[in-house]
């Protein structure tokens, strides 16, 4: 009997999964509290030296006569001010449209979180995607490109939340604010 026991035992355990293989994503639903900032996942300012007392909390705020919400944070700042990464990963995605100008997309080296720089003037020398960038690094300039209005120059930053899968365009938006301002924030 407790050898039927000890091999019912280790067949179960054979087909359990302890975590996911080399390059795998799993399947997993955004945190339901933002990490404070001075934790792992916590972002960098993504414009060096930007002081945190000047972050303007405009998450949610209605666009284009309310048909649609802000999903960033804007730090207005001069014309070719450094864009930095605001965390260690990979160019994802470089990146012209009509709203947001010269943008580009870092997504985290685990897959997880995507940045999203948009308005920007231009971007750093040889920056090109599929490059891995680490935290700190120039990635481009602020600008007043796409619909931010010129003169307006600064940077529209996103931040969301990426499933397996997900392309760069794709994922669930996330307050950036709590992030970079030191707070936790609940969903």
């Amino acid at each position: 009997m407790l050898a039927l026991i000890v091999i019912g035992v280790g067949g179960f355990l054979s087909i359990l999964s302890f975590g996911p293989g080399e390059g795998v994503v799993p399947e997993v639903a955004a945190p339901r509290q933002q990490p404070a900032a001075g934790s792992a996942a916590a972002l960098a300012m993504p414009i060096a030296n930007y002081p945190v007392a000047s972050l303007h909390h405009d998450w949610g705020d209605p666009r284009e006569g309310g048909k649609r919400t802000h999903q960033g944070i804007d730090l207005m700042a001069p014309s070719g001010t450094p864009v930095v990464a605001a965390m260690n990963g990979t160019i994802e995605k470089l990146f012209d449209s009509d709203r947001g100008g010269h943008t580009l997309y870092i997504r985290s080296l685990d897959r997880r979180w995507s940045l999203y720089y948009a308005h920007l003037k231009g971007y750093a020398p040889g920056l090109a995607e599929g490059q891995r960038v680490a935290r700190g690094q120039v990635v481009g300039y602020i600008g007043d490109t796409g619909n931010a209005g010129a003169g307006n120059t600064h940077l529209h930053f996103g931040v969301s939340w990426m499933r397996a899968g997900d392309r760069w365009y794709q994922g669930e938006p996330v307050d950036p604010y709590p992030l970079l301002a030191g707070k936790t924030a609940s969903r």
